[in-house]
């Protein structure tokens, strides 16, 4: 009896551990992470952060059960002007020094339909931590060249940085903010899964 209940257990986590398959990895030469904010209430400046690292567990079949984790490096902050990449990284906004990652692990993902579905996770700014939601939607799905598997997703929300402590709420004499309090978060992400490795004859 003892014999036949060991080896339910063992198929049973065999099974289990055959169906994981292994997380889809970004590629971080085909993705890109990036913000927009209000600049003086008359424009909209763009930026991006260059490192970062992120990973997807994801069930087609059960999409409730996927989920993505994103670190992101303060320091790689990038609005292409390196003056106020500068102010970005200074204790008033990112401060790189105490606080060098953004966090992103999401919580519950929810399908809208066969391709769109909700993000639910926590994010991390400034040690401070605030549930957000992104948009997202799954742009396609094919073989690589080297037999790998490819996954490509698009994704967005829209954040009040004051809530995090980055930067402050300086008013214009005309009224409105020098920077806006909401920033558009957007990531177009293209993951891959390790190719199989290659058949080696002796």
């Amino acid at each position: 009896m003892l014999k036949r209940t060991m080896l339910a257990v063992a198929l049973t986590l065999g099974a289990a551990l055959t169906a994981h398959a292994d997380p889809y990895v970004f590629d971080k030469a085909h993705s890109y992470v990036g913000f927009t904010i209000r600049h003086m209430t008359i424009s909209r400046v763009n930026g991006a952060f260059n490192d970062y690292d992120g990973q997807i567990d994801y069930d087609p079949k059960e999409m409730s059960k996927s989920s993505v984790e994103i670190t992101i490096k303060t320091a790689s902050v990038d609005t292409r002007n390196s003056g106020r990449d500068d102010d970005l990284k200074r204790d008033g906004f990112f401060f790189v020094d105490s606080f060098p990652t953004i966090t992103f692990k999401s919580t519950k993902v929810t399908p809208k339909d066969s391709t769109k579905f909700e993000i639910t996770g926590d994010l991390t700014i400034r040690g401070i931590t605030k549930p957000v939601t992104l948009q997202a939607e799954k742009l396609g799905q094919i073989t690589d060249p080297r037999g790998g598997t490819k996954l490509g997703f698009t994704a967005t929300t829209t954040i009040n940085r004051l809530d995090f402590g980055v930067g402050n709420s300086s008013a214009l004499p005309g009224g409105g903010l020098m920077l806006g309090r909401d920033v558009d978060i957007s990531l177009e992400v293209e993951a891959g899964t390790p190719r199989p490795p290659e058949n080696k004859t002796n």
